[in-house]
């Protein structure tokens, strides 16, 4: 063979090789597309989900627009490490982003029409194309995009180690059911974190890499199942796994505990809801490195929060139990009234008034607005059956309904708020907005408010006491009048009580308050008049707009449940407003802290004062003793005799006129606690005290948490402790009472 034809010869065997080299060197120079910048392979953009975590490290959930978290790699369990590389990449340690072995092997595959000469896609090409390429449409751009991986591939194998690519390529991928990264994958999948992983669970997650669409647990579990075991004989082949070992598992079902992620789901939803507009406005105002503003959504934020998980999870499982059982009562006690569950001289015109702004209020009727539909096509479309679920406490019910129909079922129920914190720090413990978040998005801790009642006379008994007055002081139990032109009222103003036992008789500050007696907190509001009231108002936190009127000493006015906790958090807490915060730090994706958070605070009254009122609150508890009714009579006193409480614990219940609302201000040295009860309108209650009142629409969801509370101190750390006060006030608010042979009794208040 002459010298021409050698050349000729090789030249024709290496054409293919030089060809592929320029191409890839034409192709590293972008001559057939933009290739990412040396800033984008150092930092890829992943969609981070910002995480909210509890103060005993459990996350609550996450905001995301991909539910992505980032693991590092000593946070992956060899197994997952282990079926990754023993599937999709055996000389993943070997190559530098390129298999020659498996190229040659899938081109000869190609040209010989095999189909099982595997793939050449490196884990590493794999993370290129996920990173920084689209998929392909067809043939030539399929050709460019594997030209784009090889070198883009190159880059990322001289930037990252090994361990960095394999995690980098595990956070990226979509497990779908919205499980983006093996963090999120494991805790959808599992309800696990990574770490946690057995080895067949880490093959099934491999094994959905190939297609996650089609090999879905939740919708194809044998085939699932199969492609798992695939995973586990590679893990075999490959001396992972010994035969022995993959004889065992590859006969295990799959055993899956899916949590899929959702804002509708999981723990404390309405506090997540509520933070989420916090978090955006913190985000508003705080910029990146780069000059843009974060992003809740984008971004990985950590959110160390206040809540407590297990104080959470005993708050919202002490609220549905009682307010399920209430609603039977509530559904029995309307049981065979035509207006049920509005007052009986009730025209049908006003209750049609009331679904209309209800349907007003409603999603659908401001969505259908936007879309440009009339009054009447409206009207149409709310007054047309459709499927829907509705709530109920027996589960979600499947039917056909109207959605104005829908709106009058939904008035029915009975909602309740609930927020408890330690006085000490401001920092919230529990969040309860609602009966169910996915049916009722309606936040009745910071949102919603309603009167307070009764549950704010403590704070005007307060303006007597820093004034000198004692708990034992006696006031004649006699109607307190407001005279029209000295009050600026339009008629003279009289308060009443609920009864008349005690009319004519000297009553103590002490017994009063236990009781919930009107007349004697209507005698301290004229003492010292209702600006006096407002400017306390203003220094125990109270930000909602309060009048300065007489009817203040008897809860007129509209608050919410977290104001309230604030506000009683002040005895507590020897006189000093303590802001109630639910934030304690805010990192970003790398630990880096962006932000800590303390609460504010104001001195609002005497240490003595605070000491004082605490001893008195606790009286609406233990009951103060009556010489009439041979009783021991508080609105608290149900906490001691049907549910067993022996520690130190204050409290005020309230009722507001008609029993429209229901309150149960609780607390303990550790914990103050606010509740409220109610139906959606204030003209849908119960028709009497009895049910109505707030020691039983509120107090017992108290009462439930706190049992719960006391019972795991291992866990939560709060323990049934005496609160820290002299025992000097004992002997200022022993006005004498002679409780011996007294019998406990429950006090009905009245607004």
């Amino acid at each position: 063979m002459t010298r021409f034809s050698k050349l000729i010869f090789w030249g024709f065997i290496l054409s293919p090789f030089i060809v592929l080299f320029t191409l890839v060197q034409l192709t590293s120079l972008g001559v057939f597309g933009e290739l990412p910048t040396f800033k984008q392979l150092e930092s890829p953009q992943n969609n981070l989900a910002t995480e909210i975590i509890s103060e005993d490290q459990v996350v609550l959930g996450k905001y995301f627009f991909e539910n992505r978290s980032k693991s590092r790699y000593n946070e992956l369990p060899e197994s997952l490490i282990n079926a990754l590389i023993s599937t999709e990449d055996i000389r993943f340690r070997k190559h530098s982003g390129i298999d020659a072995r498996s190229l040659l092997r899938a081109i000869f595959g190609a040209i010989f029409g095999k189909k099982n000469s595997g793939g050449a896609s490196t884990i590493t090409q794999q993370l290129a194309k996920m990173l920084f390429t689209d998929k392909p449409s067809s043939g030539l751009e399929r050709v460019m995009q594997k030209l784009k991986e090889w070198v883009i591939a190159a880059q990322l194998e001289k930037r990252y180690t090994k361990d960095e690519i394999l995690s980098m390529y595990l956070n990226r991928f979509d497990w779908v059911n919205n499980a983006v990264g093996i963090k999120s994958a494991a805790q959808v999948y599992f309800n696990k974190q990574p770490m946690e992983l057995n080895t067949e669970e880490s093959a099934m997650l491999v094994g959905m890499l190939k297609n996650p669409a089609l090999y879905n647990p939740n919708r194809r579990l044998t085939l699932t199942e199969e492609r798992r075991n695939v995973v586990l004989s590679q893990m075999n082949k490959y001396d992972f796994i010994s035969d022995s070992l993959y004889e065992i598992l590859k006969d295990q079902p799959i055993l899956l505990d899916f949590k899929k992620a959702s804002h509708n789901e999981g723990l404390a939803p309405y506090f997540r809801e509520y933070l989420r507009a916090e978090l955006k406005k913190w985000c508003d105002t705080h910029t990146k490195p780069d000059g843009t503003h974060y992003n809740i959504y984008t971004d990985g934020l950590k959110v160390y929060t206040t809540i407590n998980s297990r104080l959470q999870t005993f708050a919202e499982e002490g609220l549905k139990i009682h307010i399920a059982k209430l609603q039977k009562d509530f559904y029995n006690h309307w049981r065979g009234y035509t207006n049920a569950p509005y007052p009986e001289d009730f025209e049908t015109e006003q209750i049609n008034d009331i679904i209309d702004a209800g349907m007003r209020r409603s999603d659908r009727y401001r969505k259908l607005k936007r879309a440009g539909k009339s009054i009447s096509e409206i009207n149409k479309i709310f007054n047309t059956k459709v499927p829907m679920e509705l709530f109920s406490w027996d589960g979600e019910i499947d039917t056909i309904l109207s959605p104005r129909d829908s709106i009058k079922y939904n008035k029915f129920f009975i909602h309740s708020g609930m927020m408890s914190m330690d006085p000490n720090t401001g920092y919230v413990k529990a969040y309860v907005g609602g009966i169910n978040y996915k049916h009722f998005q309606y936040d009745h801790v910071t949102t919603g408010k309603r009167q307070v009642g009764s549950t704010f006379k403590p704070f005007l008994y307060s303006l007597a006491i820093q004034s000198g007055y004692s708990p034992c002081y006696e006031i004649p139990n006699v109607p307190v009048i407001f005279d029209k032109d000295r009050w600026g009222l339009e008629k003279d103003w009289a308060p009443k009580n609920s009864g008349d036992e005690y009319d004519e008789m000297n009553i103590t500050l002490k017994f009063g308050l236990a009781n919930s007696i009107n007349t004697i907190t209507a005698y301290i509001m004229k003492q010292f008049g209702p600006h006096a009231v407002v400017d306390l108002a203003k220094k125990i936190g109270i930000q909602s707009k309060i009048l300065p009127v007489p009817s203040l000493c008897l809860g007129t006015f509209d608050l919410s449940v977290y104001e309230m906790v604030g506000a009683y958090s002040t005895f507590v807490n020897k006189g000093v407003w303590i802001e109630p915060i639910f934030i304690t730090r805010i990192e970003d994706k790398n630990g880096v802290v962006l932000e800590e958070f303390t609460p504010k605070t104001n001195e609002a009254m005497s240490k003595e004062t605070a000491d004082l009122m605490v001893r008195m609150l606790q009286g609406v508890v233990k009951g103060v003793y009556s010489p009439a009714a041979n009783k021991t009579l508080g609105t608290g006193v149900r906490l001691k005799y049907t549910y067993g409480f022996e520690n130190e614990i204050g409290g005020k219940t309230g009722t507001t006129q008609n029993q429209s609302d229901g309150w149960f201000m609780g607390i303990t040295p550790n914990l103050v606690t606010g509740v409220w009860s109610g139906c959606e309108d204030r003209s849908a209650h119960f028709r009497t005290i009895y049910y109505g009142q707030g020691a039983n629409m509120a107090l017992p969801i108290f009462a439930e948490y706190m049992q719960r509370v006391y019972a795991d101190t291992l866990n939560t750390g709060i323990h049934p402790i005496p609160f820290n006060i002299p025992r000097s006030t004992y002997e200022e608010i022993d006005c004498g009472e002679n409780i011996q042979g007294g019998q406990y009794d429950e006090f009905e208040e009245e607004f």
